[in-house]
Order: structure tokens, then sequence, then C-alpha cells
């Protein structure tokens, strides 16, 4: 069957939108950023790949007065090296600037700021210091992750968040590495992971840890576990239902018609 993007549609809802933004991510992006909007933290949101837009959306719909969401992606422009040219024709050939501000324009009023280049461009356009959370998806070749990684280091702000995507993924062995040499020698802070992503800081990391224990234990859809490996505390997360208890997410401009009930006969 033919998804929404294939016959040109606008989503009608977030999980319209094709990607791999799977429920429980949109949990943890959520509670992340209403705890900053909480706690006041202030920062501009940035996001190292998008794909069509699924994630950058819901960055978007945390957004306050003052800040902003910048977007980097390559768009289907020309990879850098002859290894993501191999990789960008092999996953993303579908990819299209068009079809992510179409998607992203059916849920807010202006797009982000988008820089159309490698991602290595990122660190040349956002301040040092402006972020508050940072969405690395770009490249999966490890060369590519190890930098992404050191300019999410150098654009945070101190009580930063960065999100790690496809850090375990079994076709993703360069994430991976790049991903446990931070934590190992960079001196990034787990603050927990999903089945897809690794959330840490550079700052404290026990505050935040421990606010999202107490607040997922105390949920019945999804479960949490601590475990210790080379000095730092893992908690992990996974959803335990089909149908998690989803965040506040943004509302579409093109939602899908109420079916009007049957009458009876």
């Amino acid at each position: 069957m033919a998804t929404a993007q294939e016959t040109h549609e606008y989503p009608g809802e977030l999980n319209d939108v094709p990607g791999w933004f799977w429920p429980l991510d949109q949990v943890l992006f959520s509670w992340f950023l209403e705890r900053q909007e909480r706690l006041d933290t202030r920062g501009d949101l940035l996001e190292l790949g998008a794909y069509l837009g699924k994630s950058a959306i819901l960055l978007g719909h945390r957004l306050r007065d003052g800040e902003k969401l910048t977007v980097c992606d390559l768009f289907g422009a020309e990879p850098p090296d002859a290894a993501n040219r191999a990789e960008a024709a092999k996953s993303y050939s579908s990819l299209t600037r068009q079809a992510f501000e179409r998607n992203y324009l059916s849920f807010h009023d202006a797009l982000p700021t988008i820089i159309q280049a490698p991602s290595s461009a990122v660190v040349g356009e956002v301040a040092p210091g402006s972020c508050r959370f940072v969405h690395v998806d770009a490249s999966h070749l490890y060369e590519h992750v190890e930098g992404d990684i050191g300019a999410a280091k150098e654009l945070l702000g101190s009580d930063g968040i960065v999100v790690l995507d496809d850090f375990r993924s079994e076709h993703t062995p360069g994430v991976a590495v790049a991903a446990w040499e931070a934590v190992l020698n960079r001196g990034l802070r787990p603050v927990c992971l999903s089945s897809q992503k690794l959330y840490g800081t550079w700052g404290d990391p026990e505050p935040v840890r421990e606010e999202l224990i107490a607040a997922f234990r105390g949920r019945d859809d999804i479960a949490v576990t601590v475990e210790q490996a080379a000095g730092h505390r893992l908690v992990r997360t996974r959803a335990k239902v089909k149908r998690l208890r989803p965040p506040s997410l943004p509302s579409s401009r093109h939602p899908a018609p109420v079916p009007s009930p049957s009458r009876a006969r």
C-alpha cells in the first residue's frame, strides 16, 4: 500500500511522516524538552540529519520565543566523499528538501533554519554553546559521526542534551564505535538509553538521570533498568506495550476527517 508521501498527501498526524522515530523516543524527546522548559533552560535546538522531518517536527513543537531550530541535511546535495555518496544512494535516495518542507509546514507556520550541506558545516553556522538539545542522526560512518559528536559538544550549553541515533543497530557499527568512544574517552555522560538512541550530556548527569528514573518508574507502559559499566550508570528504557501513552504531539493542518457514525437501522 502506498504511503502518504508516495501519493503526495499531506500528513494527517506526526506518525504519518515516514521515518524511524519510534514512540518511546517521542516520549523521551518530549520529557527532556519539557524538563528544560520547566527549569527555564534556554537555548536553541539542532538536528543533524532530518530525513523527512518526523523528529524535527516534534522539536519545532517545543520551541519557545527567542529560540530557533536548525536542521542540517544534504537533502540530495552532493555528499563530501565516496563512502558518504554510497551511503546516501543506498538509504536516502528518495530524500528531498521539498518533501521535508512539505511535511514540516503541515505542522508549523514557518520552516526551521535549514543548512543544506554536510553536517561538518554546522560549526560555522551555529554559535558555540548556543544549543540546549542536539539530535545527531546524519551519516552512519564512523569518521562523520565522530565529527558530529565533537560538533555537538562545542555547540551545546553546559547542561545540554545530545541524542545519538542508531548507537546499537547491527547495520551501523561506526555509530556504536563513535558513541562509546565518546563515553569512554571524550567526557560524554550517558543519561539513558532507548532501543535506538543514546541520550547524554557533558554536564552533570545525576540530577536529570534521577528525575527520569523516578518519572518513568511510575509508568506502566515503560520499563526502566539500571546497570553499571566502566564506571557509568546506564539507564535502559524499553516499551512494555505496543501502544505507549503518547506525549503532547504537534497537530497537523490536514487532520484526517473523523468518520461519521453509521446510522442504526
